[in-house]
């Protein structure tokens, strides 16, 4: 849990957490600093719960396109074989539309329902409704090398800037992309 900068346990999360819509974090949305960052920039207020999951059937890949802000190339969600190791956000209406404008939702990425999660957090927990963001446009389509999309956990993000490939056709995740009202 972040609260005032810092990080806590997650049992010192407020009763009640888990009634939270649950949102797949991966890429920089996992990292600690980006609540910080969303704190200071766009008004991210509350606590913001956090737990760590294992997520099989999805990975964390590098987008075909870029970032305008810094030219560095995002990551984006996609369906591949394995098992990765993921972040989940139990978000509030209001941190929720933090997310969207971060996200640049209905443009950039989708808020998405994923339709048959295989999600469990560490203390066993499987999670069945669960949302995540995933490309809304080629730029943020999967970047396809020699026909495969690239994991961020097996390139970094320096060596990503550097890929050549296509984009993918769609995102390829097992999703249905919600509407703008805060779902659930």
């Amino acid at each position: 849990m972040h609260v005032d900068g810092v990080g806590h346990p997650l049992d010192t999360a407020p009763d009640g957490w888990r009634d939270r819509m649950a949102v797949l974090a991966y890429g920089s949305n996992a990292n600690p600093s980006k609540i910080t960052w969303l704190r200071a920039r766009l008004g991210l207020e509350g606590p913001v719960v956090v737990a760590h999951a294992r997520c099989a059937g999805l990975a964390a890949v590098w987008a075909a396109g870029f970032r305008v802000v810094d030219d560095q190339r995002p990551a984006t969600l996609t369906a591949l074989d394995g098992v990765e190791e993921h972040a989940i956000w139990f978000v509030t209406p209001d941190q929720l539309a933090v997310l969207d404008r971060c996200e640049g939702r209905g443009t950039r990425y989708h808020l998405a329902r994923l339709t048959d999660p295989d999600i469990t957090l560490e203390d066993g927990t499987r999670l069945t409704d669960v949302h995540t963001y995933v490309g809304a446009a080629p730029i943020r389509y999967p970047l396809l090398v020699d026909g495969a999309p690239v994991r961020t956990a097996d390139v970094p993000q320096a060596a990503a800037a550097l890929l050549d490939g296509v984009a993918a056709d769609g995102h390829g995740v097992p999703c249905e992309v919600v509407t703008p009202a805060f779902p659930g």
